[in-house]
C-alpha cells in the first residue's frame, strides 16, 4: 500500500504513515460538532455544520436560509444551535523561546 500524502510504500494494515504521520486508509479521526472561528458570518453554525458533514459551507447556508423562510423552525433552531453548540478553541501560535546569548565582550 502507498501513502497517499507522500507516496512512500507502507504496510498494508497501517492506519498511519510512519514517514509523514498522516492517517491512511478508511479510519476517519472523530470530529466535534462546534461553531467555527474562521469562516463565520453571525455566530459559525452553519460553518460549524459545513466542517462536520464536509459539506460546502454555502450550501449549508442556502439550506438553512430556505428552511428559515419558508420552514418557520430555522431561525429558532439557529438560535438554539448557538447556544448549544460549544465554540471551536481559539489556535494561539506557540512563539520559540530564544535563549539570550552570554556576553562576549567588544
Amino acid at each position: 500500500m502507498y501513502c497517499n500524502y507522500c507516496g512512500k510504500v507502507i504496510q498494508d494494515d497501517a492506519n498511519l504513515c510512519p514517514y509523514c504521520g498522516r492517517r491512511v486508509g478508511t479510519v476517519a479521526g472523530r470530529r466535534k460538532l462546534m461553531r467555527s472561528r474562521v469562516n463565520r458570518k453571525i455566530a459559525g453554525v452553519c460553518a460549524g455544520f459545513a466542517e462536520y458533514f464536509d459539506l460546502d459551507v454555502t450550501v449549508v447556508r442556502v439550506v438553512w436560509l430556505i428552511v428559515a423562510l419558508f420552514g418557520g423552525g430555522g431561525i429558532l433552531a439557529y438560535i438554539i444551535a448557538w447556544i448549544v453548540m460549544p465554540e471551536e478553541p481559539e489556535v494561539v501560535p506557540v512563539v520559540p523561546v530564544t535563549t539570550p546569548q552570554p556576553y562576549q565582550g567588544a
